[in-house]
């Protein structure tokens, strides 16, 4: 999924451009959307703007391309460990949705785990803040859609992988890498904030927050690259194909966990950002579509793109690291309860979405 890579030198914030409130009116009501500059936040501006949204505020340690700046009513260059930039955006702005996208992604975080957990869980919990504050401020509750991650879960061995087929949500749920014990700890968080939020505080606001979540599998784009995850061996592997690169993968054929495509990823989030709460049963839930195994995907490729070159050579920590996610996801509590329902299988995957989109994108580009 999406992230922003950051690293400690990052870590200074400057807005892009900087807009004062108008201290005699009201403020302007936002949408705002953090890590907006990877996969899913350039899938999800365009899914808001295309539902007639022009009040998209987003925000990324880098500076969003011009089209995307284009579909938000502001943008800012920041980082969410910058409590100032979040404050001025408490002033500026009242929030009502907050999708947070941004996060260090599993295998970067596996390389600086102090810096991810300070992106990933602090980062996380001054947005929850800020979340709280803004319904304080405005007297309504602020709904927080945050998207979790497979990395959640942490299978003990291959055998129990297999035999645990579709896990549930509170299954299995000891990771082995630093994100998805980020990714676990913010779930509780929201958990916390939406539930319990200063539980023994005499003035405390109870039902402050609208907190829901999902845990995406991996995500095939056909849009943008892929940015560094560990589940990234499915689309770089089609993307190689496609301009004409041999590619060597990094799993074994025979790994298994489960995916989704990119418009799959956003209609997901949007529906259960717009069901009715009376339905919802709990914060966190599955969404999965296919489960292939990697040697499937690369039959695949070889198919749509005669002459690719795929071969496999498995690194021994990141193969560890795919064996300890669940072999697929048990998303019945997402199709019960907001109608969870994506339009892609594997097949269709590949026929109707990622050829036809990523041969048009790479003979664009000339390659």
């Amino acid at each position: 999924m999406t992230a922003i890579h950051a690293s400690v030198s990052d870590m200074t914030a400057a807005t892009d451009p900087v807009v004062q409130p108008d201290r005699g009116g009201r403020r302007n009501t936002a949408i705002l959307i953090t890590g907006a500059g990877g996969e899913v936040g350039h899938g999800l501006i365009m899914a808001l703007q295309t539902a007639g949204h022009r009040d998209v505020v987003a925000m990324d340690v880098r500076k969003l391309d011009r089209s995307m700046r284009d579909l938000c009513q502001e943008s800012y260059v920041g980082d969410i460990c910058d409590k100032a930039l979040l404050e001025r955006l408490l002033a500026m702005y009242e929030i009502r949705e907050i999708y947070h996208l941004a996060a260090l992604l599993s295998t970067r975080a596996e390389f600086a785990p102090e810096t991810a957990h300070a992106v990933n869980v602090e980062g996380t919990l001054n947005l929850l803040h800020l979340a709280a504050e803004q319904a304080r401020s405005h007297g309504q509750r602020v709904k927080f859609i945050f998207p979790s991650s497979i990395a959640a879960y942490g299978m003990p061995d291959l055998a129990t992988k297999a035999r645990a087929g579709a896990v549930r949500e509170d299954e299995y749920c000891q990771p082995t890498t630093m994100y998805g014990c980020n990714k676990l700890a913010c779930e509780n968080l929201g958990r916390y904030y939406a539930r319990h939020y200063r539980q023994l505080a005499q003035d405390r606001v109870s039902d402050i927050l609208d907190f829901r979540c999902l845990r995406f599998p991996g995500l095939i784009s056909a849009d943008t690259l892929p940015s560094g995850g560990t589940s990234d061996y499915a689309p770089e592997m089609i993307h190689a194909a496609a301009s004409g690169r041999p590619y060597s993968c990094f799993v074994r054929p025979d790994a298994r966990i489960p995916f989704m495509t990119m418009p799959d990823a956003i209609e997901a989030m949007l529906t259960l950002a717009s069901a009715d709460e009376g339905r919802l049963t709990r914060c966190v839930y599955n969404v999965g579509a296919f489960s292939p195994i990697a040697a499937e995907i690369r039959d695949l490729v070889v198919g749509a793109f005669p002459g690719a070159v795929v071969t496999f050579a498995a690194d021994e920590q990141r193969q560890a690291i795919v064996d300890s996610w669940p072999a697929d996801v048990d998303s019945s509590a997402a199709v019960r309860d907001w109608g969870f329902a994506p339009a892609h299988d594997l097949r269709r995957a590949f026929d109707e979405y990622l050829v036809p989109r990523i041969t048009a994108r790479y003979a664009a580009a000339g390659e």
